[in-house]
């Protein structure tokens, strides 16, 4: 409030000036004397309206500021709790990878961009029976720890998602045959390798069987994921914890 009065005496003070200059000016030109009355006309005049208008106009400008202030506030909360929403829309709330719509409709996206590369389809090997032996939490667990692995391995460019239950699907962008194979191998060794314990200590081993299909440019997506989820159960029917292409 005293920043506000303060603009107010100054413009009270530049407006009494100005009236004097204005007086002191013309009114000699008129065959008049600034004097006596006139001259407290003069200056009374402009401090008695310029002071309290100013006062108006200051104070009702910092409250358009500040509500302009609050208005560019709340749009930015608007807008990062609406980007926190469609980020947790899009991920499974366990894994933390994309879940099985938003997976499809990117797979989708990427075949009508013309995009090539791998897909993977996996499955957690025997994970019926890890939930049977073990708990459901370590279940959980042994899901989360593969989703955060696939992220860790994952280009800047690839998909990841979880397609239900214990099944991911990843898509490779650009990636080439060779490429598709060696990772998909690399996933596979990585999941074998997780260090997951059940609540005695007693270490759970994992293992994932990961059916691979190489897709070109425009490819089917529906198609893709037939091809892929078939060789996925072709590596189940090998013995499981193998890729098959």
């Amino acid at each position: 409030m005293y920043k506000i009065l303060g603009k107010a005496l100054a413009v009270g003070i530049l407006s009494t000036l100005a009236s004097l200059a204005i007086s002191f000016a013309f009114v000699p030109l008129m065959g008049g004397q600034v004097a006596g009355a006139g001259l407290v006309m003069t200056i009374v005049c402009p401090i008695a309206i310029s002071i309290p208008v100013s006062i108006l106009h200051f104070y009702q400008a910092d409250r358009l500021r500040a509500a302009n202030a609050a208005l560019a506030s709340a749009k930015d909360q608007l807008a990062e709790a609406y980007a926190r929403l469609k980020h947790q829309a899009q991920r499974d709330a366990l894994t933390g990878v994309l879940n099985r719509a938003t997976f499809l409709a990117e797979l989708e996206a990427r075949s009508r961009n013309g995009h090539s590369g791998g897909l993977l389809f996996l499955d957690l090997d025997h994970f019926k029976s890890v939930n049977d032996r073990f708990g459901h939490a370590a279940g959980d667990e042994a899901l989360r720890l593969v989703g955060a692995l696939l992220g860790k391995l994952a280009e800047k460019d690839d998909l990841i998602g979880r397609l239900g239950g214990e099944e991911f699907a990843v898509f490779l962008d650009a990636a080439s045959p060779d490429h598709m194979l060696g990772h998909s191998q690399t996933i596979r060794e990585a999941v074998e390798a997780i260090d997951l314990r059940a609540p005695s200590g007693m270490r759970i081993a994992l293992g994932i069987s990961i059916g691979v299909f190489h897709c070109a440019p425009r490819f089917d997506p529906a198609e893709a994921l037939a091809a892929s989820d078939r060789n996925l159960y072709r590596a189940k029917s090998m013995g499981r914890n193998t890729v098959v292409a």
